[in-house]
Protein backbone atom coordinates (compact mmCIF):
# COMPACT_ATOMS: atom_id res chain seq x y z
CA UNK A 1 0.00 0.00 0.00
CA UNK A 2 1.42 3.41 -1.20
CA UNK A 3 1.01 6.11 1.88
CA UNK A 4 0.42 9.70 0.89
CA UNK A 5 2.74 12.04 1.09
CA UNK A 6 2.12 15.60 1.78
CA UNK A 7 4.27 18.71 2.61
CA UNK A 8 6.35 17.89 6.20
CA UNK A 9 8.05 20.63 7.21
CA UNK A 10 7.94 19.19 11.22
CA UNK A 11 6.30 20.05 14.02
CA UNK A 12 8.27 22.93 16.47
CA UNK A 13 7.94 21.75 19.94
CA UNK A 14 9.89 24.99 21.17
CA UNK A 15 8.05 27.54 19.23
CA UNK A 16 4.28 25.92 19.87
CA UNK A 17 2.86 27.85 22.50
CA UNK A 18 4.32 31.59 20.74
CA UNK A 19 2.35 30.34 17.68
CA UNK A 20 -0.61 29.59 19.23
CA UNK A 21 -0.78 32.82 21.41
CA UNK A 22 -0.04 34.62 17.93
CA UNK A 23 -3.68 33.09 16.74
CA UNK A 24 -5.73 33.11 20.29
CA UNK A 25 -3.50 35.07 23.00
CA UNK A 26 -6.09 34.95 25.81
CA UNK A 27 -7.23 31.46 24.79
CA UNK A 28 -7.51 29.94 28.43
CA UNK A 29 -5.05 27.03 29.65
CA UNK A 30 -7.23 25.38 33.01
CA UNK A 31 -4.80 23.02 35.17
CA UNK A 32 -6.26 20.82 38.30
CA UNK A 33 -2.97 21.58 39.86
CA UNK A 34 -0.02 24.28 40.28
CA UNK A 35 2.95 24.38 38.39
CA UNK A 36 6.39 23.10 40.45
CA UNK A 37 8.07 25.98 38.17
CA UNK A 38 5.43 28.77 38.65
CA UNK A 39 3.14 28.13 41.31
CA UNK A 40 2.21 31.87 41.64
CA UNK A 41 0.76 31.86 38.02
CA UNK A 42 -1.77 30.07 39.84
CA UNK A 43 -4.45 27.31 37.99
CA UNK A 44 -5.66 29.50 34.93
CA UNK A 45 -3.44 31.43 32.16
CA UNK A 46 -3.25 32.30 29.08
CA UNK A 47 -1.93 30.86 26.24
CA UNK A 48 0.61 34.17 25.58
CA UNK A 49 1.43 33.62 29.95
CA UNK A 50 2.31 30.01 29.34
CA UNK A 51 4.51 30.97 25.93
CA UNK A 52 6.33 33.51 28.30
CA UNK A 53 6.80 31.06 30.34
CA UNK A 54 8.30 28.42 28.59
CA UNK A 55 10.46 31.12 26.54
CA UNK A 56 11.64 31.77 30.11
CA UNK A 57 13.04 28.57 31.21
CA UNK A 58 14.29 27.95 27.82
CA UNK A 59 16.55 30.70 28.74
CA UNK A 60 17.30 29.87 32.02
CA UNK A 61 17.95 25.87 30.72
CA UNK A 62 20.84 27.81 28.37
CA UNK A 63 21.98 29.94 31.02
CA UNK A 64 22.81 26.45 33.18
CA UNK A 65 24.71 25.61 29.94
CA UNK A 66 22.54 23.33 28.21
CA UNK A 67 23.40 23.45 24.23
CA UNK A 68 22.24 22.76 21.19
CA UNK A 69 21.96 19.54 20.27
CA UNK A 70 22.47 17.82 23.85
CA UNK A 71 19.92 15.49 25.52
CA UNK A 72 18.16 16.99 28.40
CA UNK A 73 16.26 14.14 30.98
CA UNK A 74 12.89 15.51 32.37
CA UNK A 75 12.24 12.88 35.54
CA UNK A 76 10.29 14.68 38.14
CA UNK A 77 7.68 15.16 40.37
CA UNK A 78 3.88 14.87 37.75
CA UNK A 79 2.44 17.87 36.61
CA UNK A 80 2.00 19.67 32.98
CA UNK A 81 5.36 21.52 33.49
CA UNK A 82 7.02 18.20 32.51
CA UNK A 83 5.53 19.05 29.27
CA UNK A 84 6.56 22.61 29.10
CA UNK A 85 9.84 22.19 30.20
CA UNK A 86 10.27 19.31 26.97
CA UNK A 87 8.97 22.58 25.07
CA UNK A 88 11.60 24.73 26.19
CA UNK A 89 14.40 22.12 25.98
CA UNK A 90 12.99 21.91 22.49
CA UNK A 91 13.73 25.52 22.09
CA UNK A 92 17.08 25.80 22.16
CA UNK A 93 17.69 23.23 20.27
CA UNK A 94 18.13 20.20 22.70
CA UNK A 95 16.38 16.83 22.83
CA UNK A 96 14.51 16.13 25.80
CA UNK A 97 14.12 13.04 27.13
CA UNK A 98 10.84 12.32 29.35
CA UNK A 99 10.54 9.74 32.04
CA UNK A 100 7.63 9.30 33.84
CA UNK A 101 7.59 9.88 37.59
CA UNK A 102 6.19 6.43 38.43
CA UNK A 103 9.15 4.82 37.15
CA UNK A 104 11.20 3.38 40.10
CA UNK A 105 14.54 4.95 40.74
CA UNK A 106 16.69 1.83 39.22
CA UNK A 107 14.73 1.86 35.83
CA UNK A 108 15.66 5.77 36.22
CA UNK A 109 19.37 4.81 36.49
CA UNK A 110 19.55 2.79 33.51
CA UNK A 111 18.02 4.67 31.30
CA UNK A 112 20.42 7.34 32.18
CA UNK A 113 23.11 5.12 30.94
CA UNK A 114 21.50 4.55 28.13
CA UNK A 115 20.64 8.21 27.17
CA UNK A 116 24.61 8.73 27.99
CA UNK A 117 25.36 11.58 30.74
CA UNK A 118 22.44 14.00 29.63
CA UNK A 119 21.68 16.94 31.69
CA UNK A 120 18.81 15.72 34.21
CA UNK A 121 16.00 18.27 35.57
CA UNK A 122 14.31 16.76 38.63
CA UNK A 123 13.73 18.02 41.83
CA UNK A 124 14.78 17.37 45.64
CA UNK A 125 11.25 15.34 46.90
CA UNK A 126 12.72 13.12 43.64
CA UNK A 127 16.38 12.98 44.90
CA UNK A 128 15.48 12.41 48.44
CA UNK A 129 12.72 10.06 48.28
CA UNK A 130 12.82 7.81 45.08
CA UNK A 131 16.56 8.48 42.63
CA UNK A 132 19.24 6.22 43.70
CA UNK A 133 22.65 8.50 44.38
CA UNK A 134 24.31 7.23 41.24
CA UNK A 135 21.86 9.48 39.08
CA UNK A 136 24.44 12.37 39.98
CA UNK A 137 27.27 10.93 38.09
CA UNK A 138 25.35 9.46 35.38
CA UNK A 139 24.36 13.00 34.84
CA UNK A 140 26.37 15.54 32.75
CA UNK A 141 24.40 18.47 35.09
CA UNK A 142 21.76 17.84 37.49
CA UNK A 143 18.97 21.00 37.45
CA UNK A 144 16.13 21.13 40.08
CA UNK A 145 13.08 22.59 39.30
CA UNK A 146 12.16 22.64 43.75
CA UNK A 147 13.96 22.35 46.50
CA UNK A 148 18.60 22.54 46.96
CA UNK A 149 21.05 19.65 46.26
CA UNK A 150 25.14 20.60 46.90
CA UNK A 151 25.62 18.67 43.23
CA UNK A 152 22.46 20.70 41.37
CA UNK A 153 21.44 24.30 39.89
CA UNK A 154 18.08 25.24 41.20
CA UNK A 155 16.33 26.80 37.87
CA UNK A 156 14.56 29.38 40.53
CA UNK A 157 17.99 31.05 41.34
CA UNK A 158 18.26 31.97 37.08
CA UNK A 159 15.57 34.21 37.12
CA UNK A 160 15.69 36.67 35.24
CA UNK A 161 18.53 35.58 32.43
CA UNK A 162 18.35 37.33 29.22
CA UNK A 163 16.14 36.00 26.71
CA UNK A 164 17.15 34.08 23.58
CA UNK A 165 16.28 33.42 20.25
CA UNK A 166 14.31 29.82 19.47
CA UNK A 167 16.66 27.36 17.51
CA UNK A 168 15.02 25.78 14.49
CA UNK A 169 16.33 22.40 14.28
CA UNK A 170 15.86 20.45 10.71
CA UNK A 171 12.66 18.55 10.49
CA UNK A 172 14.67 15.25 10.68
CA UNK A 173 16.75 15.94 13.74
CA UNK A 174 15.54 14.50 17.05
CA UNK A 175 13.10 16.58 18.69
CA UNK A 176 11.84 14.57 21.93
CA UNK A 177 12.35 10.82 22.87
CA UNK A 178 9.75 9.17 25.09
CA UNK A 179 9.79 5.82 26.49
CA UNK A 180 7.59 2.60 26.29
CA UNK A 181 5.13 1.21 28.63
CA UNK A 182 7.67 -1.31 30.28
CA UNK A 183 4.79 -3.73 30.46
CA UNK A 184 7.68 -6.28 29.33
CA UNK A 185 10.93 -4.89 31.15
CA UNK A 186 12.75 -2.11 31.14
CA UNK A 187 11.37 0.42 28.78
CA UNK A 188 12.85 1.51 25.33
CA UNK A 189 13.84 5.07 24.25
CA UNK A 190 11.46 6.31 21.47
CA UNK A 191 13.47 9.05 19.50
CA UNK A 192 10.69 10.85 17.77
CA UNK A 193 11.71 13.52 14.50
CA UNK A 194 9.72 16.71 13.82
CA UNK A 195 8.83 14.81 11.03
CA UNK A 196 7.44 12.03 12.11
CA UNK A 197 5.53 14.39 14.89
CA UNK A 198 3.71 16.35 11.88
CA UNK A 199 2.57 13.29 10.14
CA UNK A 200 0.91 12.06 13.12
CA UNK A 201 -1.53 14.95 13.13
CA UNK A 202 -2.96 13.84 9.90
CA UNK A 203 -5.23 11.42 11.29
CA UNK A 204 -6.08 13.31 14.74
CA UNK A 205 -6.00 16.80 13.89
CA UNK A 206 -9.79 16.00 12.65
CA UNK A 207 -10.85 15.13 16.28
CA UNK A 208 -10.01 18.17 17.37
CA UNK A 209 -12.05 20.18 14.57
CA UNK A 210 -14.97 18.22 15.34
CA UNK A 211 -16.27 20.85 18.34
CA UNK A 212 -16.44 24.48 18.07
CA UNK A 213 -13.34 26.43 18.19
CA UNK A 214 -15.00 27.86 21.38
CA UNK A 215 -15.88 24.67 23.14
CA UNK A 216 -12.86 23.31 25.68
CA UNK A 217 -10.91 20.17 25.28
CA UNK A 218 -9.87 18.34 28.41
CA UNK A 219 -6.74 16.36 28.52
CA UNK A 220 -5.64 13.77 30.73
CA UNK A 221 -2.90 12.17 29.23
CA UNK A 222 0.79 10.99 30.68
CA UNK A 223 2.65 14.39 30.45
CA UNK A 224 5.61 12.26 29.36
CA UNK A 225 3.48 10.49 26.87
CA UNK A 226 3.81 11.25 23.08
CA UNK A 227 0.00 11.70 22.64
CA UNK A 228 0.66 14.67 25.22
CA UNK A 229 2.58 16.08 22.35
CA UNK A 230 0.10 15.77 19.80
CA UNK A 231 -3.77 16.07 21.17
CA UNK A 232 -2.54 19.36 23.34
CA UNK A 233 -0.95 21.04 19.95
CA UNK A 234 -3.70 20.74 17.86
CA UNK A 235 -5.87 21.60 20.63
CA UNK A 236 -4.24 25.12 21.28
CA UNK A 237 -3.52 25.94 17.82
CA UNK A 238 -7.11 25.69 16.61
CA UNK A 239 -8.01 27.72 19.07
CA UNK A 240 -9.93 25.54 21.92
CA UNK A 241 -9.23 26.13 24.98
CA UNK A 242 -7.26 24.06 27.18
CA UNK A 243 -8.32 21.67 30.31
CA UNK A 244 -4.84 19.81 31.34
CA UNK A 245 -5.78 17.24 34.49
CA UNK A 246 -2.85 15.16 36.60
CA UNK A 247 -5.51 13.70 38.11
CA UNK A 248 -8.00 11.26 37.30
CA UNK A 249 -9.94 11.98 40.73
CA UNK A 250 -13.51 11.53 40.10
CA UNK A 251 -14.35 13.74 42.52
CA UNK A 252 -11.92 16.32 41.41
CA UNK A 253 -12.30 15.74 38.20
CA UNK A 254 -16.35 16.49 38.16
CA UNK A 255 -15.67 19.51 39.74
CA UNK A 256 -13.18 21.01 37.46
CA UNK A 257 -15.85 19.85 34.57
CA UNK A 258 -18.69 21.31 36.48
CA UNK A 259 -17.42 24.89 36.09
CA UNK A 260 -15.63 24.12 33.17
CA UNK A 261 -18.01 21.72 30.78
CA UNK A 262 -15.55 20.08 27.87
CA UNK A 263 -17.13 19.57 24.62
CA UNK A 264 -14.38 16.55 24.15
CA UNK A 265 -12.28 15.11 26.42
CA UNK A 266 -9.10 12.78 25.55
CA UNK A 267 -7.91 10.42 28.20
CA UNK A 268 -6.51 7.20 28.96
CA UNK A 269 -9.34 3.97 29.14
CA UNK A 270 -8.21 3.38 32.55
CA UNK A 271 -9.36 6.92 33.66
CA UNK A 272 -12.55 6.68 31.35
CA UNK A 273 -13.43 3.64 33.70
CA UNK A 274 -12.68 5.72 37.15
CA UNK A 275 -15.30 8.13 35.48
CA UNK A 276 -17.76 5.85 34.74
CA UNK A 277 -19.29 7.18 38.43
CA UNK A 278 -19.75 10.60 36.75
CA UNK A 279 -22.79 9.31 35.07
CA UNK A 280 -24.87 9.12 38.36
CA UNK A 281 -22.87 12.55 39.41
CA UNK A 282 -25.52 15.15 40.32
CA UNK A 283 -23.35 17.87 38.90
CA UNK A 284 -23.50 16.23 35.69
CA UNK A 285 -19.99 17.11 34.46
CA UNK A 286 -19.98 14.90 31.34
CA UNK A 287 -23.22 16.48 29.93
CA UNK A 288 -21.60 19.11 27.64
CA UNK A 289 -19.32 16.51 26.17
CA UNK A 290 -19.87 15.95 22.13
CA UNK A 291 -16.96 13.28 22.18
CA UNK A 292 -15.20 11.05 24.36
CA UNK A 293 -11.52 9.85 22.42
CA UNK A 294 -8.67 7.81 23.21
CA UNK A 295 -5.37 6.48 21.65
CA UNK A 296 -4.66 3.64 24.03
CA UNK A 297 -5.60 0.40 24.97
CA UNK A 298 -8.54 -1.35 23.48
CA UNK A 299 -11.81 0.38 25.28
CA UNK A 300 -14.44 -1.82 27.32
CA UNK A 301 -17.62 -1.70 26.57
CA UNK A 302 -19.44 -0.95 29.77
CA UNK A 303 -17.11 2.19 30.03
CA UNK A 304 -18.18 3.17 26.53
CA UNK A 305 -21.91 3.31 27.26
CA UNK A 306 -21.73 4.33 30.48
CA UNK A 307 -20.12 8.13 29.21
CA UNK A 308 -22.03 7.97 26.16
CA UNK A 309 -25.14 7.66 28.25
CA UNK A 310 -24.11 10.83 30.96
CA UNK A 311 -24.01 13.08 27.86
CA UNK A 312 -26.74 15.30 26.73
CA UNK A 313 -25.09 16.29 23.51
CA UNK A 314 -27.08 15.06 20.30
CA UNK A 315 -24.88 12.66 17.93
CA UNK A 316 -22.04 12.48 21.33
CA UNK A 317 -19.60 9.53 20.21
CA UNK A 318 -16.93 7.46 21.83
CA UNK A 319 -14.18 7.97 18.96
CA UNK A 320 -11.22 5.09 19.34
CA UNK A 321 -8.21 5.05 17.87
CA UNK A 322 -5.88 2.13 17.28
CA UNK A 323 -2.11 2.68 17.86
CA UNK A 324 1.60 3.06 19.72
CA UNK A 325 4.09 5.12 21.29
CA UNK A 326 6.56 4.30 18.14
CA UNK A 327 4.09 4.59 15.26
CA UNK A 328 0.48 6.75 16.41
CA UNK A 329 -2.58 6.09 15.53
CA UNK A 330 -3.10 3.94 12.72
CA UNK A 331 -6.67 2.89 12.95
CA UNK A 332 -9.85 4.01 14.35
CA UNK A 333 -13.44 3.82 14.61
CA UNK A 334 -16.25 5.57 16.55
CA UNK A 335 -19.32 4.47 18.86
CA UNK A 336 -22.66 5.80 19.15
CA UNK A 337 -25.74 5.01 21.39
CA UNK A 338 -27.28 3.22 18.75
CA UNK A 339 -24.41 1.39 18.19
CA UNK A 340 -22.25 0.75 20.88
CA UNK A 341 -19.31 -1.38 21.53
CA UNK A 342 -21.10 -4.23 22.16
CA UNK A 343 -20.91 -4.57 18.44
CA UNK A 344 -17.82 -6.05 17.76
CA UNK A 345 -16.01 -4.97 20.97
CA UNK A 346 -12.74 -6.04 19.82
CA UNK A 347 -13.03 -4.13 16.50
CA UNK A 348 -10.42 -1.23 16.81
CA UNK A 349 -11.69 0.05 13.38
CA UNK A 350 -9.94 0.70 10.08
CA UNK A 351 -6.61 2.54 8.99
CA UNK A 352 -6.96 5.95 7.77
CA UNK A 353 -6.71 6.20 3.76
CA UNK A 354 -3.85 7.73 2.40
CA UNK A 355 -2.31 7.51 5.55
CA UNK A 356 -2.01 4.90 7.66
CA UNK A 357 -2.07 1.16 6.52
CA UNK A 358 -2.64 -2.37 8.24
CA UNK A 359 -1.87 -6.31 7.54
CA UNK A 360 -2.06 -9.13 9.55
CA UNK A 361 0.33 -11.56 8.75
CA UNK A 362 -0.02 -15.43 9.13
CA UNK A 363 1.45 -17.58 12.06
CA UNK A 364 0.37 -21.20 10.82
CA UNK A 365 -0.04 -20.77 7.00
CA UNK A 366 -3.74 -20.67 7.72
CA UNK A 367 -6.16 -17.13 6.86
CA UNK A 368 -5.74 -15.25 10.14
CA UNK A 369 -8.60 -15.59 12.02
CA UNK A 370 -10.23 -15.69 15.42
CA UNK A 371 -8.96 -19.19 16.24
CA UNK A 372 -5.89 -18.64 14.17
CA UNK A 373 -5.27 -14.60 14.65
CA UNK A 374 -1.67 -13.09 13.00
CA UNK A 375 1.03 -10.77 13.40
CA UNK A 376 -0.50 -7.03 13.50
CA UNK A 377 1.68 -5.21 11.04
CA UNK A 378 1.42 -1.59 10.37
CA UNK A 379 2.71 1.39 8.27
CA UNK A 380 2.85 5.15 8.85
CA UNK A 381 4.95 8.24 8.36
CA UNK A 382 4.63 8.96 12.26
CA UNK A 383 6.94 5.52 13.17
CA UNK A 384 9.95 6.70 15.28
CA UNK A 385 13.57 6.05 13.49
CA UNK A 386 15.19 4.29 16.44
CA UNK A 387 15.28 3.00 19.89
CA UNK A 388 17.94 5.18 21.40
CA UNK A 389 20.84 2.36 22.22
CA UNK A 390 18.96 -0.34 20.90
CA UNK A 391 18.70 0.27 17.11
CA UNK A 392 19.09 -3.53 16.78
CA UNK A 393 15.83 -4.08 18.75
CA UNK A 394 14.20 -1.51 16.65
CA UNK A 395 15.06 -3.47 13.29
CA UNK A 396 13.45 -6.65 14.73
CA UNK A 397 10.10 -5.05 14.22
CA UNK A 398 10.61 -3.94 10.92
CA UNK A 399 9.76 -6.43 8.09
CA UNK A 400 9.74 -5.10 4.03
CA UNK A 401 8.62 -1.39 5.50
CA UNK A 402 6.20 -2.94 7.94
CA UNK A 403 6.66 -2.60 11.54
CA UNK A 404 5.02 -5.54 14.08
CA UNK A 405 2.74 -4.11 16.84
CA UNK A 406 3.20 -6.98 19.00
CA UNK A 407 -0.32 -7.67 19.34
CA UNK A 408 -2.50 -10.27 17.42
CA UNK A 409 -5.55 -10.11 15.33
CA UNK A 410 -7.47 -10.47 11.99
CA UNK A 411 -9.23 -8.44 9.85
CA UNK A 412 -12.81 -9.28 8.61
CA UNK A 413 -14.13 -9.52 5.17
CA UNK A 414 -15.27 -5.52 6.07
CA UNK A 415 -11.47 -4.69 6.37
CA UNK A 416 -12.09 -4.28 10.38
CA UNK A 417 -9.42 -4.80 12.45
CA UNK A 418 -9.65 -6.90 15.47
CA UNK A 419 -7.05 -7.32 17.97
CA UNK A 420 -7.24 -10.44 20.11
CA UNK A 421 -3.94 -9.95 22.53
CA UNK A 422 -0.55 -8.75 22.69
CA UNK A 423 1.48 -11.88 21.74
CA UNK A 424 2.86 -11.75 25.02
CA UNK A 425 0.13 -12.20 26.82
CA UNK A 426 -1.85 -15.17 24.85
CA UNK A 427 -3.21 -17.77 26.68
CA UNK A 428 -3.58 -21.57 25.38
CA UNK A 429 -7.25 -22.42 25.11
CA UNK A 430 -8.65 -19.00 25.10
CA UNK A 431 -9.05 -17.04 21.71
CA UNK A 432 -8.61 -13.44 23.58
CA UNK A 433 -8.36 -12.26 26.84
CA UNK A 434 -9.40 -8.97 26.07
CA UNK A 435 -12.63 -10.22 24.68
CA UNK A 436 -13.33 -12.31 28.31
CA UNK A 437 -12.30 -9.32 30.14
CA UNK A 438 -14.73 -7.27 28.49
CA UNK A 439 -17.32 -10.10 28.88
CA UNK A 440 -17.49 -10.10 32.67
CA UNK A 441 -16.60 -6.01 32.79
CA UNK A 442 -20.16 -5.63 30.96
CA UNK A 443 -22.05 -8.67 33.42
CA UNK A 444 -20.36 -7.43 36.54
CA UNK A 445 -21.44 -3.91 37.29
CA UNK A 446 -19.11 -3.63 40.74
CA UNK A 447 -16.15 -4.34 38.96
CA UNK A 448 -13.59 -1.64 38.25
CA UNK A 449 -10.78 -3.73 36.40
CA UNK A 450 -10.47 -7.62 35.64
CA UNK A 451 -7.36 -8.42 34.53
CA UNK A 452 -7.02 -12.47 32.70
CA UNK A 453 -3.35 -13.78 33.62
CA UNK A 454 -1.55 -17.28 33.43
CA UNK A 455 -1.37 -19.04 36.28
CA UNK A 456 1.15 -21.27 37.95
CA UNK A 457 -0.29 -24.49 36.98
CA UNK A 458 -1.54 -22.98 33.24
CA UNK A 459 -5.08 -21.88 34.23
CA UNK A 460 -6.57 -18.71 33.46
CA UNK A 461 -6.53 -16.23 36.87
CA UNK A 462 -9.06 -13.67 36.41
CA UNK A 463 -7.41 -10.98 39.10
CA UNK A 464 -10.52 -8.05 40.07
CA UNK A 465 -10.64 -4.94 41.13
CA UNK A 466 -14.38 -4.09 42.87
CA UNK A 467 -15.79 -0.79 43.79
CA UNK A 468 -14.87 0.42 47.01
CA UNK A 469 -12.99 -2.82 47.28
CA UNK A 470 -16.45 -4.69 48.30
CA UNK A 471 -16.05 -8.57 48.55
CA UNK A 472 -17.06 -9.97 45.58
CA UNK A 473 -20.16 -11.57 45.14
CA UNK A 474 -19.40 -15.26 44.46
CA UNK A 475 -22.86 -16.13 42.92
CA UNK A 476 -23.22 -13.26 40.42
CA UNK A 477 -19.09 -14.47 39.56
CA UNK A 478 -20.41 -18.11 38.90
CA UNK A 479 -23.27 -17.09 36.62
CA UNK A 480 -21.00 -14.44 34.78
CA UNK A 481 -18.15 -17.32 33.70
CA UNK A 482 -20.49 -20.44 33.24
CA UNK A 483 -20.09 -20.21 29.65
CA UNK A 484 -16.52 -19.03 29.50
CA UNK A 485 -14.03 -21.44 29.35
CA UNK A 486 -12.48 -22.19 32.67
CA UNK A 487 -11.04 -19.86 34.52
CA UNK A 488 -9.21 -20.31 38.19
CA UNK A 489 -10.85 -18.80 41.00
CA UNK A 490 -11.14 -14.69 40.90
CA UNK A 491 -8.20 -13.27 43.11
CA UNK A 492 -9.32 -10.11 44.57
CA UNK A 493 -6.48 -6.97 44.53
CA UNK A 494 -6.74 -3.78 45.33
CA UNK A 495 -6.86 -1.21 42.35
CA UNK A 496 -4.32 0.80 43.51
CA UNK A 497 -2.18 -2.53 44.53
CA UNK A 498 -2.19 -3.53 40.71
CA UNK A 499 1.54 -2.85 38.85
CA UNK A 500 0.43 -0.10 36.37
CA UNK A 501 2.41 2.19 33.91
CA UNK A 502 2.48 5.43 33.14
CA UNK A 503 -0.15 5.23 31.02
CA UNK A 504 -1.99 3.59 33.45
CA UNK A 505 -1.94 -0.24 31.71
CA UNK A 506 -1.38 -2.93 33.92
CA UNK A 507 1.39 -4.49 33.77
CA UNK A 508 0.28 -8.18 33.17
CA UNK A 509 3.32 -9.84 33.35
CA UNK A 510 4.61 -8.56 36.37
CA UNK A 511 1.15 -9.29 37.66
CA UNK A 512 1.27 -13.06 36.62
CA UNK A 513 5.02 -12.55 38.28
CA UNK A 514 3.02 -11.17 41.49
CA UNK A 515 0.93 -14.07 41.69
CA UNK A 516 3.23 -17.08 41.04
CA UNK A 517 5.38 -15.65 44.19
CA UNK A 518 2.34 -15.74 46.39
CA UNK A 519 1.24 -19.12 45.52
CA UNK A 520 5.00 -19.98 46.32
CA UNK A 521 4.83 -18.44 49.72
Amino acid sequence: MLLQRVGNKGIHLGTLFDRAAAKHPASPVVLDHDLDIAPELGRRLTLTEVADLVDNFASRLWAAGVRTGERIVVHKSDGFDITLLACAAARIGAVPVLLSPKLDGATVAELLRRVDRPHLITDQAKLDHDLPHEVISLSARLLLTTGSHESAVGLASLAGVPRIAPVIMSPDHPTLITHTSGTTGVPKLAVHTGRTFQARYRPQGTVAKLVGTHEPVAIHVSFVHSRMFTAMPISILQGHPLIVLASDEPDSVARLFAQVPPGLIEAHPNSFMRWEELADDPRAPLARVKYFSSTFDAIHPRTVHRLLGASRRKGSLFIQMYGQSEVGPIAGRTYSHKRGAEAEGRCVGSPFPGMTGVRVVSRDGKPPSKSSPGFIEVRSDGRIITYLGEHKRWQKQVHDGWWRMGDVGYRTKWGCLHLLDREVDEIPGIDSTLELEDKLFGRLPELTEVIIVPGPDGLAVPVVATRDNKPLDTVAWRSAVADLPALAEPVLWRIEDLPQTATTKIKRLELARRLQMQDGK
